[in-house]
């Protein structure tokens, strides 16, 4: 895996991400929406390209895609209102995987959350409802599709040490937090194990080495 895409590249994981690959000799992309977070980008070893995923065309996307190995979802609406929500979590990053189709690009992870699907049990009244509907949305259109995906469910994202340690499959219902670190560290890895295809990996911060980890992984 040599050209890595990175959707959402300025968010805190993606960055930790971009580091991470960059350090390991991969061509990384990543996609940002405002050109004056590409200086931050280009710290991690990475190159911005400005791409507004909610307002491009499944086109624009394939084209952007064109001669990578691998994209990575990293992206999100940040809250707001439920319609930018379903936009951006739900109708643009179906888009994107039409797109990675189109392109031939095989290799898709999505950064989606622990306890993630249509049983989520966020109720309508909480603002964290149009998040959570359009992420089971997302995450099940991509088990639909041809692609070789992983989806990755990190518990409470923290800005916690990047101990490399996990503990995968722990219960929703007890929350977890992980380190945003650790969630890169997790992405990284999969890019790399084609056992993790077709795999939904939830995890939170714990006490195995990741590599251990995700070889239980079933």
């Amino acid at each position: 895996m040599t050209r890595i895409a990175i959707i959402g590249g300025h968010g805190k994981v993606a960055l930790h991400l971009s580091t991470l690959l960059a350090a390991e000799g991969h061509t990384v992309t990543s996609f940002i929406r405002n050109p004056d977070h590409g200086a931050d980008v280009e710290a991690t070893g990475a190159t911005p390209s400005v791409l507004d995923v909610e307002n491009s065309t499944t086109a624009d996307l394939a084209a952007a895609f064109q001669g990578l190995d691998a994209v990575v979802w990293s992206a999100g609406a940040g809250g707001g209102s439920p319609e930018r929500t379903y936009a951006v979590d739900r109708d643009a990053a179906i888009r994107s995987m039409e797109a990675a189709a189109e392109a031939g690009v095989d290799r898709y992870v999505m950064v989606s959350y622990l306890g993630a699907g249509k049983d989520h049990g966020v109720p309508e009244s909480n603002s964290f409802f149009a998040y959570a509907e359009a992420k089971a949305d997302a995450d099940e259109y991509l088990r639909g599709t041809e692609l070789a995906w992983t989806i990755l469910g990190p518990g409470t994202l923290t800005e916690g040490p990047g101990t490399g340690r996990i503990e995968v499959d722990p219960d929703p219902e007890g929350g977890g937090d992980t380190s945003r670190t650790n969630v890169a560290i997790v992405a990284a890895a999969v890019l790399d194990l084609p056992a993790t295809a077709k795999r939904t990996i939830s995890f939170r911060d714990g006490s195995l080495p990741v590599s251990s980890a995700l070889e239980s992984v079933d």
